[in-house]
């Protein structure tokens, strides 16, 4: 999956946000780009993120964004906007499974750094 992820966006240009929607075992049911924004941020909806995985029956998603610099540590705002979803979904039985940063130098997993 890590290979897929960074082949699809971690040379893009601009920050790509992209989520995997998950049945219940965790089978793919779409990989969808939810944004695109710009050299070092794109805007992400919480609403919009649940909207989607209620339309689409997901019982999971994986959240994947790159950045550009290919520095792929998160800022503060991604851990925020992480938590943010996190918290969101949880009580419509969505479970968040990770959130993962790609770039050129590598990925990030935020839970391998327990930050979901």
């Amino acid at each position: 999956m890590l290979d897929y992820c960074r082949s699809a966006i971690a040379y893009s240009e601009r920050e790509e946000f992209s989520i995997l929607f998950l049945d219940k075992k965790n089978g793919l049911i779409a990989d969808e780009v939810q944004q695109t924004g710009t050299v070092d941020h794109t805007p992400v909806y919480p609403r919009e993120v649940v909207k989607r995985s209620l339309e689409l029956s997901a019982a999971a998603v994986i959240l994947v964004h790159n950045h550009p610099s290919g520095d792929p540590t998160p800022s503060r705002a991604d851990i925020q906007m992480t938590k943010q979803i996190a918290d969101v979904t949880k009580p419509l039985g969505i479970k968040l499974h990770d959130h993962i940063i790609v770039g050129r130098a590598g990925h990030v997993s935020f839970r391998g750094l327990q930050l979901i």
